[in-house]
């Protein structure tokens, strides 16, 4: 069974370290060109239907400011 994914970035506590960009193998994420108020650059989902919930921006992620939900194909 196919999955997509929904990932959920807190900008505000991402560093944008840029370990999820590098590790995601669609590329599917970006370190963002707009500052949070910490003044990091955060990472951002560009293309949320090529997700396919992998799981390694999750895994990789440093500060733990990264969710990832799998969704069936099809649903809702």
């Amino acid at each position: 069974m196919a999955f997509k994914g929904k990932v959920t970035i807190d900008r505000e506590k991402c560093k944008g370290c840029g370990l999820c960009v590098e590790f995601c193998p669609r590329g599917t994420l970006e370190l963002d060109k707009k500052i949070n108020t910490q003044g990091y650059n955060p990472a951002v989902v560009t293309d949320q239907d090529n997700c396919n919930a992998c799981g390694f921006c999750f895994l990789v992620c440093p500060d733990m400011v990264v969710e990832v939900e799998k969704i069936k194909e099809g649903s809702k």
